[in-house]
């Protein structure tokens, strides 16, 4: 029996920092309360602080100023909504008051701190008026008006508010220009034909401030307050506040830190840019979704359709302003009540994601700096020759002539036709690089991508209508425009054109951001409000155009300033259409830059993180984030993309590498080696050890992929979702799930042969031994010597697993093995989801077979749902069950008596089993 320690409640430390930088965590969970919970605490609260305010003004012989209005000191710090969000600007009385605002200086925050706004709105601030409103066939329509100008320029004094039930768990809320079209998200979302019958949710308005009041009926939970704050909406500032009904808030990317969001003041903005991972930057792609956990368990989710820069200011009353510089308010709102729910209904607007090919859920290896095709190919033979499981060979920059797109090094990567055709002897699979900035520097008529390109007018124009010149890689580069059609064909003739010498198998897009070397152009950026607009947000190097191409900067569809956030969007949509054409099977692409929807297209990973075990430790909030964002193809790279790692942080890492959904080992130009067989023999067979494992697990991943694409679930998960009213576990993210039955339980600290992990109620199972373990809801310390990676499964679970290989491909011949985690009243259930593993909809077009497991009353049954020949060629050779109370006299298959081993920790074996997946069978212990 294995032994563990059960510990306090107390959780793991946030990711542990030697070095310098690393987010605070958001405080402990406490009990929940709404801000509007008691006159009698406001009121207690609003007396503190005018006490406060007074001494601090005797104390200081009045230094503070005048004393401020009764209006003002009526709003407690925490509600206080900032009304002078301008970064590098000393706010003074004057300048806030000039904005009719209250102005109340407090206490300095902390370095690196925002802290309390000290100009913020007064509760009487001039807002919308509701004017009317009329019923709809899908809701109701309304008419808006100010009747006082706000403080940024083109101030729009009529909106429209259209609202409608779409469904009796989904609201649509969209407010715009009642008299001029704008800019909206080119992005396919569903139309209901019919109003929602029985919606779980009731909204009612304020008329005068205009607000919407969104609460949950079983509960009266108010989810949305918007009265809290004014509503802007200028032509480049648009702005609404609401209250949340707690502090449990998640989403919002891309951003490093905690999975669980800290209120205090904290701003997180939305603009992708080119940034090595780093707390409190804004990077890669923008999100702008976010999931709240209610008091009791409840969940819901708020997604703003909007592309273009925006910041979300947090605080801690708890409430959010939405703040962006473009575009309309265009809101979903999604009740659950579920977590699961709410982001299966968060892609049923955005998209479910695509089904990946299996050998996408293999082991891929990288590195930038392999210097030639011959030494990559090196390393592919030796990790063949250690058996090391592996499925894809990927080449970063160094394989192109001069860094340019669609071209080979001639003398470098001469032989990468031979290596790629040798892969594909082995059943496995080539990814290459590509970057969308073309460079523009070659001789005419030497380089078709980019005479074709500007002949075809496919590249971002400056606003004098020429090729925008930025700097990458190659040197001086035009950018594609993948918002225009015809790009997304040049894209696909390049491809073809390459393939017909390098049969790649998938793609990586990088440096889509777009990221440039320059700010702006090599001429800078024209003055004008897009590139210099009259609010920007808190975007990193304080221009829109840091390190990216000018705003301003004209595309197919509308200007840069409204698609920038889409461009690694429409670069992962050509590519996957591309790869489609070209292969005629799924594609694999995995982008740097995302957006909404992008899961339909790309999977993702979380950029240039460090070989520290500060990044190892966030790579877990990052995976977990963007399955949120229905993203679920996503991993870090592992063992650290930059600087040098270590033989125990990189074993560490690749045993949690191998349970990131996309598992890929990446590392630098100029550093030593980080593949398994760089290592001594321990660490080596260590890492291979856990590969075998995962690729044992492939059957379970892949049909938790199935389960995404089909229904929107998610791959990694966190516990909080399957354990939601558990609070204890809405602020984990240092282990995850597997669906809701595997629990992955990773070592994050050097120097340690143990692990305190979480382990929720119930009956979990050793995944290696099948030795069970009861918790109440307790964290439990774990051996976990450095060869050992802590996996539990979860009672009431049936995993699909099968005899692992160095390939998917030869892996998916082997027999498999069902294991049974009884729970405590003896039973379990699984499925399996089973096809070729990369024929395009296999699903839609019936080629599959789907098989469901079941355990009740000592009889296991094998049911097939659906099948096609692929099943036939698979065998089910095991059947372990784990929690059998006592042994057994007899083994039944079909009725026939099977020879079976019974263990003293309650595992019951039957092995030869010899049944085809195809065939249901029945299988009893008496």
């Amino acid at each position: 029996m294995k032994s563990y320690q059960k510990l306090t409640t107390t959780q793991p430390a946030a990711c542990r920092v030697e070095e310098e930088g690393a987010a605070p965590m958001p405080s402990g969970h406490g009990k929940l309360a709404p801000w509007w919970v008691g006159s009698g605490l406001l009121v207690a609260a609003v007396l503190l602080s005018t006490i406060t305010v007074w001494v601090l003004r005797q104390v200081s012989g009045g230094w503070l100023g005048p004393t401020p209005p009764p209006k003002c000191l009526l709003v407690p710090e925490s509600h206080r909504f900032d009304c002078y969000p301008e970064r590098g600007v000393v706010v003074t009385q004057e300048l806030c008051e000039s904005r009719g605002c209250c102005f109340i200086q407090s206490s300095p925050p902390a370095e690196g701190k925002q802290g309390v706004p000290w100009c913020f709105y007064p509760p009487d601030f001039p807002s919308y008026t509701l004017e009317s409103l009329n019923q709809t066939a899908l809701g109701v329509v309304g008419l808006l008006v100010r009747r006082e100008k706000a403080y940024y320029p083109r101030d729009i004094e009529r909106l429209r508010l259209d609202v409608e039930f779409e469904t009796d768990t989904r609201l649509h809320i969209k407010i715009t220009d009642a008299a001029n079209p704008r800019y909206e998200v080119p992005l396919d979302v569903p139309r209901v034909m019919k109003r929602a019958e029985n919606p779980i949710y009731s909204l009612n308005f304020s008329r005068d401030p205009f607000g919407v009041l969104l609460q949950r009926k079983a509960t009266g939970t108010v989810l949305l307050n918007t009265t809290v704050a004014p509503l802007i909406f200028a032509d480049q500032f648009l702005q609404i506040s609401t209250s949340l009904p707690s502090k449990f808030l998640y989403g919002l990317g891309e951003h490093r830190g905690s999975l669980l969001h800290s209120l205090d003041w904290n701003t997180l903005t939305l603009w992708a840019r080119d940034v090595s991972p780093t707390e409190s930057f804004n990077l890669y792609g923008a999100h702008p979704f976010y999931l709240l956990m209610e008091e009791g368990g409840n969940a819901h989710g708020v997604f703003l359709l909007n592309s273009n820069a925006m910041e979300v200011a947090l605080q801690p009353a708890p409430g959010l302003t939405w703040r962006t510089i473009g575009g309309v308010l265009d809101f979903y709102i999604f009740l659950g009540p579920d977590p699961n729910m709410v982001i299966q209904q968060y892609q049923q607007v955005i998209g479910f994601p695509a089904m990946p090919p299996m050998w996408a859920l293999g082991f891929h290896l990288c590195r930038w700096g392999y210097g030639s095709s011959n030494e990559t190919w090196q390393t592919v033979r030796a990790m063949r020759n250690y058996q090391i499981p592996q499925d894809a060979q990927w080449n970063d920059i160094d394989y192109m002539d001069g860094y340019r797109d669609f071209t080979l090094d001639p003398q470098k990567f001469s032989s990468l036709p031979s290596l790629v055709a040798d892969l594909h002897k082995h059943g496995q699979h080539y990814v290459m690089i590509l970057d969308p900035g073309i460079s523009s520097t070659s001789p005419q008529g030497s380089y078709w991508p980019f005479d074709e390109g500007l002949r075809r007018g496919l590249f971002l124009n400056t606003t004098q209508g020429q090729p925008l010149i930025g700097q990458v890689w190659p040197g001086f580069t035009a950018f594609a425009d993948f918002s225009n059609p015809d790009t997304h064909q040049w894209w696909l003739e390049n491809l073809q054109h390459f393939y017909s010498h390098v049969p790649f198998d998938g793609l990586w897009i990088d440096m889509n951001e777009p990221s440039n070397f320059m700010d702006g152009s090599e001429d800078g950026c024209p003055p004008g409000e897009l590139d210099s607009p009259p609010y920007t947000p808190a975007v990193l190097g304080n221009s829109l155009s840091a390190k990216t191409v000018c705003a301003s900067a004209k595309q197919k569809v509308s200007v840069h300033y409204n698609l920038h956030n889409l461009y690694g969007l429409m670069e992962a949509k050509a590519t996957a259409s591309a790869l489609i054409k070209i292969r005629g099977k799924r594609p694999f692409v995995i982008s740097r830059s995302t957006f909404p929807s992008q899961g339909r297209y790309s999977g993702h990973w979380l950029g240039d993180n460090r070989s520290q075990w500060k990044d190892m430790c966030y790579s877990i909030p990052g995976l977990l984030s963007f399955s949120l964002f229905g993203i679920p193809l996503v991993g870090a790279d592992i063992c650290g993309f930059s600087g040098s790692t270590s033989e125990e942080l990189c074993t560490r890492w690749m045993q949690l590498g191998a349970f990131y959904p996309f598992a890929r080992n990446h590392n630098t130009q100029n550093e030593k080696a980080q593949d398994p067989t760089a290592f001594s023999p321990a660490a080596r067979t260590a890492m291979k050890d856990v590969l075998l494992t995962r690729y044992s697990l492939l059957p379970f991943l892949y049909t938790l992929f199935h389960r995404a694409h089909l229904q929107g679930d998610t791959v990694a998960r966190p516990l909080f979702f399957e354990f939601p009213g558990d609070v204890a576990t809405w602020d984990l993210d240092r282990q995850f799930l597997w669906g809701r039955s595997l629990l992955v339980t990773p070592v994050l600290e050097p120097g340690v042969d143990s692990v305190t992990g979480y382990v929720p109620q119930g009956t979990w199972y050793d995944f290696y031994t099948g030795s069970s373990v009861n918790s109440s809801g307790e964290m439990l310390k774990m051996s976990a010597p450095l060869e050992h990676l802590n996996l539990h499964i979860r009672e009431g679970s049936i995993l699909p697993t099968q005899k692992p290989g160095t390939t998917t491909e030869v892996t998916r011949g082997n027999p498999l093995r069902l294991i049974v985690a009884l729970s405590s009243r003896a039973t379990a259930w699984g499925d399996l989801f089973w096809d070729d593993g990369e024929s395009l909809d296999t699903f839609e077009k019936g080629n599959y077979s789907y098989v469901m497991f079941n355990v009740t009353q000592n009889i296991f049954t094998s049911t097939i749902l659906h099948a096609n020949t692929e099943a036939t060629k698979v065998t089910i050779g095991t059947l372990s069950i784990f929690g059998v109370q006592k042994p057994p006299s007899k083994v039944l298959l079909n009725g026939q008596e099977k020879p079976f081993s019974y263990l003293d920790n309650q595992v019951l074996t039957v092995s030869d089993l010899g049944m085809s997946l195809s065939q249901g069978f029945s299988l009893q212990w008496l």
